[in-house]
């Protein structure tokens, strides 16, 4: 197809453009052959008119498909031209944030002028051994493929870095070095990688210096090689150096420094060591102030200063050394501040005692007056005399730099040398990698010297690139068979010859440095006689004599010739060198010794030294006559010869080009200028790499990508069984000019353009069918539309006529309504209107009526007032009257009666003086005295009620007597009482009339009181009622602050609640962090293991050189090393020593400090994180749980009961069985009673003495029950009293110490041990009770005992019921204490409430925690006291049974034969123990561990067979209390397996075998350990069967720690195998055919480092872990085990294959999110077959999930951004931006991520707290746990087999 036919309306094309270098514009018509215009419409919408060339009539450049546009290689690119490529590394750059582009071989990398978090460790291990076209482009993947290819080919390797200052070369050498450090480690424990790395902050510090460019600009090229051995480790490093910025030093142009030396110096002036450096700030100095610069933003001079220091002490130079090199720098600083004076034109002088002359000649070493005489002096030498000559000023200005200049190249000279001797390496070297940091082309407004060398590098450089290029295309057409034809491409050796042939520039400019008169003016000449108009690369400007131009490969450049001279010589005076090398400073003569050699041109380089060679260079014997003329070697010469062995080394090696590119001159980050880009990229070389790739077939696919792509551009015919041919046929009929593409062996070669234009048929395909498909679905859409609008319709009728009849039927009735409301309205209102008038009527009556009664009613009132008045006062006025009346005549009555009265007192005087009236009147008396007592009585019945005084007078009635002699005094009396009761009445009315006063003012001041009591009512009524809604108010506020404050301490609790889950959550990150660290640990404890056994067998290889032959090593030699001497209580620190001398075959026995220290710390943690677990649980469930311990204590305590009656039944039982054969014998005994009978050789006897034997063994077997159940009942009661353990074990001793009064345990164990004394040979003692009721005694002494117990265990069972009731009884005073401090805190402020809880929180744990500290020691030493009295016991025990033995008579023993009877017995049990002997336990260890094969055991045995074996003789060897037997057996079985996982490593099964049965040893160690915690689920049985001598806890952390090992080892083994599945089968591996498409690759996909291998499916990742699953099965595996292995391999599949998701772009898209999603579903159901989904194995795999969803949503919203944000939590905010910047449209129907959208996401990511980290770190390793799996399997049950070759072994 003809290109032309490409230019159809709508096409895309590239114009040039002034400003933007290209702008993309669209077809407006189609164009015709012969067209001179085209029509042209901007991306701005602007219409042009673009002119076609006449001459050449060129159309303008196609612009790509969107859907190429930002491909990871620009070789992909269908049109290869200058505008797609910038594009492309444009829009990379800018929309994606992606600075690294591959263009065919090549690496471009553009500098972002920003740190990115691309290379971190995480990125090292995810390019790690990965094909270099699988990832996306990275300086990393470069290093790999070199890398692999040094190791594939065996060839060495060159990484070549080029570009422009500030492009970012020297980092990106750096981190290809760091790549090669990380991966390949060193062979050696000199870490030699990491002082490869330390080389580059002393290189940068003495070799980089800012520039306008470039903060951080190398002034220096260097050339480091990295060498490696057979291994492909690194073993050292040599760097070679080019062409040192020397100028530099003592000239800086504006806004630029000197080298960062010596502003670190200045920064570092005030320390200790470097006063005497007399230094100061950098502005004081000449040679550091011209720039005007001295700062970096950013940089800390001080800080940088620190770590160059560090790095050279890594690489050996010691402090002296660096001392000196201080030194010497700062005097460089002194010596540029050396002023002169003139005294003529043609002399000068230094001031005397010239200050910083003084300084540098005290730093150097050197005398004041030599260095000023040679300063200002120089010395002439003729053929026959010598002459000193004083120089001018200027002169002595330039010598004084030049000597400045050459002692600082030779101070870099020397620091190389020794960075070169730090690195170099003893070891031969098998192979290097050489990174090549050297600048790059470069042209400014003025040329120098240097800036010709540098171009004339980068020509031979480019050279060399091109013909690799060339040779690389190629093998390309060569490999694929396909005719190759001569491309032509542009050779720059012409400009080369220009440079260096003969009579070039360098060889001109060396012959004018050799003239007496040579100057930059004469040289200028012969150049233009030379050359001009004879060589087309050279010119000469038009307006200046004393510049020449060359036009090299990149651009012209016109170079200034004043200067060349000068620097090509590089002259400083002799005289001044020779007093620097008398210096007493000894450091720096050794700098000028080069001065003295003479170098052969061949090993010569710009700095002076040797380059990296195989074999070492013998020095070159010098004539005396040459040192001169080769000390007077110009510097061009030297940089040729260096030029020239760099380019034998690149031709030696294998390159790798890295193009570094400087995106703008202002350092702005992420800012792409097109102008400046292009320049570079011409520059560089990328362009002709292009160039030469679109010159043949650029496109190229494999015939199978091919058929994946455009399957849709075939029908299904053409589609046959070979795709090679289906292939053929199609293109046949697509493109009909077969020079267009070309079929190769394995690929099909397209022409430029050819892929875009398939693409295009495929659009249009997929186009038509997409409007067929639309159309058809429309139609449909639009019928099902139509039918469900017409029923619509016909339901809308439907209703709407209903309706219509009920609006009218409502309508009627309305209508009817309203008339009958009508009629009742007016009714009503008429109605309404008579009644008003009547009421109103009826009202005004009634009032009328009211008004009139009313006022004949207060006339009535009125006058019935008046009457009451009158009749009132008329009454008061009568009795006025008639008052004043009485009393006038009572006065009068008064008066008339006192005057009766004196006359009748007269004559009653004058009657009593004579006898005889008294005899007269004494003879009436009696009378009188009637009459007397009568008026006396009427007067007390007057006056009783005024007198209740004259009652007493009653009395005096009795007697008559007395009243007779009484009476006249009683009559006396009468009269004056009569007389005071008058006088009393009269005074009682006054008082009366005074009250009524009285009365009358407090009924006025009552008045008065009531109205202020009702004033003060009313008042204090409006008071109350203004309390009560102030109350109100009080209450709602009340209610409304009580609302408050349970809302508070509502948010308060959850709050609580929240911190003291996130605080729980933390410590369980931290403890898991501490066990990470600790495993972590352990593994590098392994590995520096391993390192060390390796180090020793080559150490021991080295020293035993083996002689010829073969010679055969044992296979268990080593077997019984030892790592770890342990014993329970003795440690033997003696030994250490005499092992430490052993010899090397054995191994030393490690320090256990570590282990110890680990297990200690873990402990703590365990203990730590435990107790604050239990406190946070204690607040919540206090009460519920005290409550739930009254409950339940009952109920444990019965079940005890119950289980010790149950024994003791049993053992009841016993004793019955053992009467009733007691029974049997008696009779038997009594019916045989005959003499021959009871003989010692009669049946009966045998049957007695059988019977015997059989109840003494029976009686052994309960003697161990009934020991057994003590121990149980002890241990029980120590588990029921946990808290009060210092009271049980007190009640503990004291119930042993009473029994060990009485002689229980005596008297029981001789009763029991009686039974096995043998029958004596007297016949008649059999027929003695005694001896057989021995039996019964001993067992009914047990009962008693058991009893005894009980008591007891009751006892304290009661004691322990009141103990926890008083706790009980703390608990709720605790209870309430806390409410109260909760109430107090609800009154406190928030912040102080918090603070307060937090206090008192910290308070108490803090008082728990020592609580539980003192009673842990307590119970330790508990612990100890009981051991020791049960080592007492059971040697007293031991005492008694040698006494009982010794009782025995020899004579007593039996030894005639006696006939067996038929009678039953029981078998002796087996204990579950094997018994060996010490000499077979390497044999042991050698058949059950070094020689076993985990298939055969795992098929054919029981699941932890080899555990189970191991443990039943460590039991044995318990039950001998034979310490260094046990420690010997497990320090063995540690070793051996240890040894069998470094030999079979690698072999899953075999780790998994050894880790299950590791786990299933250590279950067994603690479920037999006599623990309570451990003994919870063991049978009786299996409780018998705990170790009784040992704890060996320590041995248990031991085996912890291996297993944590064996379990690392495990999952390296999974990891390795499944990782190379892993990206196959979740990534590339297309599971749902036919939903990805393939894209173009580019030339990266055809190089790949590694042959294609099978691929792998999801299918294979999911048979492996079927695999992986059923030989842990198999194996006996604990199941919380294999669900932690599951756990980590889930965690590796998903981390790697995210990790390979994070760096593909071109897998990045909407279909392969669709496949991540369906593998990760047949992940997930693989959980649910195996039953494994409560792991968290789903849970690990939620960040590819989440990656897979994000794929899958829509990203154009701002909803989306909201979705996506609340989705992708497991994602961090790196991964969720770096996705989307990845994501790749597939099809041009899908559309790309705008960059708007990306920033609106990571605007609503901002605030999210997460790791920077890109990557998911994959070797991250969860830390593992072992549960307790206790056993049922019981020992004595276990058999043997033979296979195992155990015979050796027996059971007992």
């Amino acid at each position: 197809m003809a290109a032309s036919e490409l230019y159809t309306k709508f096409a895309r094309v590239w114009i040039p453009d002034p400003e933007e270098v290209w702008k993309s514009a669209e077809l407006l018509k189609d164009y015709k052959p012969g067209d001179k215009v085209l029509q042209l419409r901007l991306e701005g919408g602007k219409d042009l008119e673009y002119r076609l060339d006449p001459n050449t009539k060129e159309l303008p450049h196609l612009r790509n498909p969107d859907i190429l546009v930002g491909e990871n290689d620009l070789t992909a690119l269908s049109y290869l031209h200058e505008p797609a490529v910038l594009h492309n590394l444009r829009v990379r750059f800018i929309d994606s944030k992606l600075i690294y582009t591959y263009c065919g071989i090549v690496l471009v990398a553009i500098n972002p002028y920003e740190q990115l978090p691309i290379y971190g460790e995480d990125i090292i291990n995810a390019y790690s051994g990965q094909n270099m076209g699988d990832m996306d482009p990275h300086i990393f993947a470069v290093a790999e493929e070199a890398y692999k290819q040094m190791a594939r080919d065996e060839r060495n390797q060159s990484i070549i870095v080029s570009g422009e200052s500030g492009a970012g070369k020297t980092v990106s050498a750096k981190y290809a070095m760091r790549y090669f450090a990380t991966v390949s480690g060193s062979a050696s424990e000199a870490n030699v990688e990491e002082k490869v790395l330390a080389s580059n902050p002393i290189m940068e510090s003495i070799g980089n210096a800012k520039t306008t460019r470039n903060d951080n600009s190398s002034r220096f090229g260097k050339y480091i090689e990295i060498g490696f051995d057979k291994r492909y480790r690194i073993i050292g490093a040599n760097m070679r150096t080019y062409l040192l910025e020397k100028s530099r030093v003592v000239f800086q142009a504006e806004e630029e420094r000197n080298y960062h030396i010596f502003y670190q110096l200045c920064a570092s002036a005030k320390l200790p060591e470097f006063k005497m450096l007399r230094l100061g700030n950098a502005d004081y100095f000449l040679y550091t102030k011209q720039g005007g610069s001295p700062v970096i933003d950013g940089i800390d001079d001080a800080k940088e200063m620190v770590h160059t220091r560090q790095a050279c002490t890594l690489l050996g130079i010691n402090e002296s050394y660096q001392m000196g090199i201080f030194r010497i720098l700062a005097g460089i600083l002194h010596l540029g501040n050396v002023g002169f004076t003139s005294r003529d034109s043609d002399s000068c002088s230094i001031a005397p005692k010239h200050e910083p002359l003084i300084i540098f000649c005290d730093l150097m070493g050197v005398e004041y007056e030599e260095m000023c005489h040679w300063l200002c002096h120089r010395k002439l030498a003729t053929a026959t005399e010598t002459y000193i000559k004083p120089i001018p000023k200027f002169q002595a200005t330039n010598a004084r730099d030049a000597l400045a200049k050459h002692i600082y190249a030779k101070l870099f000279n020397w620091i190389v040398d020794h960075v070169n001797q730090a690195l170099h390496s003893a070891v031969k070297q098998h192979s290097f990698i050489g990174v090549l940091d050297i600048y790059g082309f470069e042209t400014f407004e003025i040329n120098s010297f240097e800036q010709f060398c540098i171009n004339y590098a980068n020509e031979k450089l480019q050279q060399q690139f091109n013909m690799h290029v060339f040779k690389l295309e190629q093998e390309e057409y060569m490999k694929e068979q396909i005719p190759w034809t001569l491309i032509d491409f542009y050779d720059n050796q012409p400009c080369i010859n220009l440079i260096e042939a003969k009579l070039g520039i360098l060889d001109l400019l060396d012959e004018e440095c050799k003239m007496p008169k040579g100057s930059d003016d004469t040289w200028a000449q012969k150049l233009y006689n030379t050359h001009l108009n004879k060589c087309a690369l050279f010119e000469k400007p038009r307006l200046s004599n004393k510049a020449f131009i060359i036009q090299h490969f990149a651009d012209k450049v016109e170079y200034q010739c004043e200067g060349f001279l000068e620097k090509n010589k590089d002259t400083v005076f002799e005289e001044q060198i020779k007093v620097l090398k008398s210096s007493k400073f000894k450091m720096l003569p050794e700098l000028f010794q080069d001065d003295e050699k003479a170098l052969s041109p061949s090993s010569a380089t710009p700095s002076g030294r040797t380059p990296l060679s195989r074999t070492p260079i013998k020095p070159i014997k010098v004539r005396p006559g040459q040192t001169t003329k080769e000390h007077k070697k110009t510097v061009g010469h030297q940089f040729r010869n260096s030029l020239h062995l760099l380019m034998e080394t690149l031709n030696a090696t294998t390159p790798h080009y890295v193009r570094c590119i400087k995106p703008n001159d202002f350092k702005f980050p992420f800012t792409f200028d097109e102008k400046r880009a292009v320049q570079q990229l011409r520059a560089c070389g990328v362009l002709e790499t292009i160039r030469i790739s679109a010159a043949g077939f650029p496109s190229r696919w494999t015939y199978q990508e091919f058929f994946s792509r455009y399957r849709v551009l075939m029908k299904q015919k053409d589609v046959l069984s070979d795709r090679k041919q289906t292939c053929k046929n199609v293109l046949e009929k697509l493109i009909l000019d077969n020079d267009k593409y070309q079929f190769g062996k394995n690929k099909i070669f397209f022409r430029a353009g050819q892929v875009a234009y398939l693409e295009k048929i495929r659009a249009d395909k997929l186009r038509a069918a997409c409007i067929r498909i639309q159309k058809t679905i429309r139609g449909w859409l639009l019928r099902k539309k139509y039918l469900r609008m017409r029923k619509a319709a016909i339901t809308v009728q439907r209703y709407v006529r209903g309706y219509q009849a009920r609006c009218y039927a409502k309508f009627l009735r309305r209508t009817n309504a309203a008339t009958i409301i009508q009629k009742y309205w007016r009714m009503y209102v008429v109605q309404k209107k008579y009644r008003l008038k009547r009421a109103a009527t009826i009202i005004l009556q009634s009032y009328l009526r009211g008004y009139m009664a009313r006022n004949r009613y207060r006339k009535i009132l009125r006058e019935h007032k008046a009457i009451i008045i009158q009749k009132q006062v008329r009454g008061w006025l009568a009795r006025l009257r008639y008052k004043r009346c009485l009393k006038a005549i009572v006065y009068l009555q008064c008066c008339f009666r006192r005057m009766m009265a004196k006359r009748e007192l007269k004559k009653l005087k004058i009657e009593a003086r004579s006898v005889e009236r008294y005899k007269k009147l004494h003879i009436g008396m009696e009378n009188k005295i009637m009459q007397l007592q009568r008026k006396v009585d009427e007067q007390n019945k007057e006056y009783k009620c005024l007198l209740e005084k004259l009652t007493t007078l009653e009395g005096v009635y009795a007697s008559e007597t007395e009243k007779l002699r009484s009476d006249l005094g009683r009559l006396q009396l009468s009269e004056e009482e009569a007389k005071i009761a008058t006088s009393r009445v009269l005074s009682l009315q006054d008082e009366i009339a005074k009250l009524r006063k009285d009365l009358e003012r407090t009924q006025s001041e009552k008045k008065t009181i009531e109205e202020w009591a009702d004033k003060y009512k009313k008042e204090t009524e409006q008071l109350v009622s203004n309390l009560k809604e102030e109350n109100t108010l009080l209450k709602k506020e009340k209610e409304t602050l009580n609302h408050l404050i349970s809302e508070q301490a509502k948010e308060i609790t959850e709050t609580m609640e929240k911190k003291l889950i996130e605080e729980t959550k933390q410590l369980e990150l931290d403890l898991n962090d501490e066990r990470l660290r600790y495993q972590n640990l352990l593994n590098e404890f392994s590995r520096l293991e391993e390192r060390y056994d390796d180090l020793k067998e080559e150490m021991t290889i080295m020293v035993h050189v083996p002689k010829p032959g073969h010679r055969r090593t044992d296979s268990t030699h080593s077997s019984n090393e030892s790592e770890y001497t342990f014993s329970s209580e003795i440690t033997e620190t003696e030994d250490i020593p005499l092992r430490m001398e052993e010899p090397s075959e054995k191994k030393a026995p490690l320090d256990m400090s570590l282990f110890l220290k680990l297990q200690k710390r873990v402990t703590e943690l365990e203990q730590e994180k435990q107790a604050m677990q239990d406190e946070l649980d204690r607040k919540e469930e206090q009460v519920l749980r005290s409550k739930a311990k009254e409950e339940e204590r009952p109920q444990i305590r019965g079940a005890e009961l119950e289980y010790e009656s149950l024994k003791r039944q049993e053992l009841e039982s016993e004793n019955k069985k053992l009467k009733n054969e007691l029974n049997e014998l008696r009779k038997a005994l009594s019916e045989k009673g005959a003499p021959e009978v009871t003989a010692p050789g009669a049946p009966a006897y045998r049957v007695l003495m059988e019977q015997l034997t059989s109840v003494s063994e029976e009686l052994d077997v309960r003697k161990e029950e009934v020991l057994i159940l003590r121990s149980q009942l002890v241990s029980q009661k120590e588990a029921i009293q946990p808290k009060n353990t210092m009271t049980d074990s007190t009640i503990l001793l004291e119930d042993v110490q009473k029994m060990k009064d009485k002689g229980e345990i005596a008297q029981a164990y001789i009763g029991l041990k009686e039974t096995n004394r043998p029958f004596p040979m007297d016949c008649h003692e059999l027929n003695e009770d005694e001896e057989l009721w021995l039996v019964y005694e001993g067992l009914k002494q047990a009962n008693r005992l058991l009893e005894s117990q009980l008591q007891s265990q009751k006892k304290s069972h009661e004691n322990e019921t009141e103990a926890l009731r008083g706790e009980i009884q703390s608990l709720k005073e605790e209870n309430n204490r806390q409410q109260q401090l909760l109430a107090q805190n609800l009154q406190l402020p928030p912040e102080a409430r918090i603070e307060a809880s937090l206090q008192h929180e910290i308070t108490r744990l803090t008082n728990e925690n020592l609580d539980l500290m003192e009673q842990l020691e307590k119970q330790d030493k508990t612990v100890r006291k009981l051991k020791k009295q049960l080592k007492v016991f059971a040697k007293k025990i031991g005492e008694l049974e040698v006494g009982q033995m010794e009782n025995i008579s020899p004579g007593q023993i039996i030894d005639e034969p006696i006939r067996p009877v038929n009678i039953p017995r029981k078998e002796k049990d087996f204990q579950g123990m094997l018994e060996y002997k010490k000499d077979d336990e390497q044999k042991l260890v050698k058949n059950l561990i070094l020689d076993l094969k985990p298939r055969g055991v795992a098929v054919n045995l029981i699941p932890g067979l080899p555990a189970y074996i191991l443990f039943m003789c460590v039991r044995h060897a318990d039950y001998l209390n034979d310490d260094q037997k046990v420690r010997s057996l497990l320090t063995s079985t540690i070793n051996s397996i240890k040894k069998v996982l470094k030999k079979r490593g690698d072999d899953f099964e075999t780790v998994s075998f050894w880790l299950s049965n590791t786990c299933r040893f250590l279950h067994c160690l603690k479920q037999y350990s006599g623990e309570e915690g451990f003994m919870k689920h063991n049978t009786p049985r299996q409780n018998e069967h705990c170790l009784t001598n040992f704890d060996l806890a320590e041995y248990r952390q031991v085996l912890s720690d291996l297993a944590i090992q064996i379990y690392q080892q495990l999952v390296r083994v999974l990891e390795n195998i499944l990782q190379p599945m892993i990206v196959s089968g979740m990534l590339e591996h297309e599971t749902i055919q036919g939903v990805s498409g393939v894209k173009p690759t580019g030339l990266r996909k055809r190089t790949s480092s590694i042959a294609d291998e099978g691929t792998y499916t999801l299918d294979s990742i999911l048979r492996q872990l079927n695999s992986f699953h059923s030989v842990m099965c198999q194996h006996g595996m604990d199941p919380e085990l294999i669900k932690q292995v599951v756990k980590q391999m889930f965690y590796i599949v998903g981390a790697i294959t995210l990790n390979n998701l994070l760096l593909r772009k071109d897998m990045c898209s909407w279909s392969k999110g669709m496949q991540i999603r369906y593998n990760v579903s047949q992940l997930e159901e693989w959980l649910r077959d195996k039953n494994l989904m409560n792991s968290g194995a789903k849970e690990t795999l939620e960040p590819l999930i989440q990656a897979a969803q994000l794929l899958q949503v829509k990203k154009k919203t701002d909803e989306d951004a909201e979705a996506i944000c609340s989705m992708c939590n497991a994602l961090t905010t790196a991964q969720i931006v770096k996705v989307l910047n990845l994501y790749t449209p597939v099809n041009e129907f899908e559309e790309r991520v705008s960059v708007s959208f990306i920033r609106t996401i990571q605007m609503r990511l901002r605030d999210r707290k997460d790791s920077p980290q890109l990557l998911m770190d994959a070797k991250h390793i969860f830390p593992v746990t072992f549960p307790f799996n206790p056993s049922s399997l019981a020992l004595e049950t276990i058999q043997i087999p033979t296979s195992l070759g155990l015979g050796f072994i027996a059971r007992v």
